[in-house]
């Protein structure tokens, strides 16, 4: 494994408090970098903090209840990362989950509420933390964006019209946010991921699993059932070792691109 230090650098993670972010929390940590998360569960995050702490005693870390949507909440995120650490040199934008929909059954306030939570789940920590990944990159020569998208962007399902439209829409956003950022040293990329273990799945598997049917054994069959060539779910730790490439030096030449963790799902050459 690729080994990178850390040390000196910060790293940001939205919905950093659960599954992918929380992962990808802990790559930073362990690579040496002072991290910032937030979520906007208190007490899930508070977990989070708890077992990050416990599990990195000496880590220089700050965990903050934030809503993305809410434009004072990351705001006031940013000035608290900004006086805690003084800069940022990566960011994370991982928010936001799937609606299941038709065009048929998506009412015009389902539409604005998808389109919200994709957009400015990364329009607004990208704005708010923007100045101190400008700083970061005048000293250091380099700072990044990553954006965790669904493949939805490039694959889209008519079950999920809304967030297939709004995933691609995001995908087009990152692509022109890496041109216009690409001067001031500044890289934006994105992972598009397929099915990944989480605490919803867990709970859909508590619900419908069958009596004495392991978590295992329920995930690999739903896989055949959704054609995952892989035959499993992706695991977070999978799309934070994406995020982790992306967001550091290892990917110093990359920007504008995106890498595909969906188990082979694509279709798409």
């Amino acid at each position: 494994m690729i080994q990178i230090d850390l040390t000196g650098q910060v790293a940001v993670v939205t919905g950093g408090s659960s599954g992918i972010g929380l992962a990808t929390a802990e790559m930073f940590l362990r690579a040496g970098a002072s991290v910032a998360i937030c979520g906007r569960d208190t007490e899930r995050l508070a977990q989070a903090e708890a077992a990050l702490n416990a599990q990195f005693p000496n880590a220089q870390l700050l965990a903050r209840r934030c809503d993305v949507l809410d434009a004072d909440d990351v705001k006031a995120f940013a000035e608290a990362v900004q006086t805690r650490f003084g800069r940022t040199d990566m960011l994370v934008n991982n928010a936001g989950q799937g609606r299941v929909s038709t065009f048929a059954d998506t009412t015009d306030d389902a539409w604005r509420e998808e389109l919200d939570l994709k957009y400015f789940s990364v329009i607004r920590p990208t704005r708010a933390f923007l100045p101190m990944l400008r700083d970061a990159a005048g000293v250091s020569g380099s700072a990044s964006v990553v954006c965790v998208n669904s493949l939805l962007a490039l694959q889209p399902e008519a079950h999920m019209v809304a967030t297939s439209s709004a995933r691609a829409g995001v995908q087009n956003l990152l692509k022109s946010l890496a041109v216009e950022l690409a001067p001031q040293r500044i890289r934006v990329n994105s992972i598009l991921i397929g099915i990944v273990e989480s605490g919803q799945w867990r709970r859909r598997y508590a619900k419908e699993a069958q009596p004495g049917q392991s978590w295992e054994d329920w995930t690999a069959e739903l896989a055949r059932k959704k054609n995952i060539p892989l035959g499993r779910f992706g695991r977070p730790e999978e799309a934070a070792q994406a995020l982790f490439y992306l967001a550091t030096t290892l990917s110093s030449y990359t920007t504008g691109s995106h890498i595909d963790v969906s188990g082979g799902v694509a279709r798409h050459v």
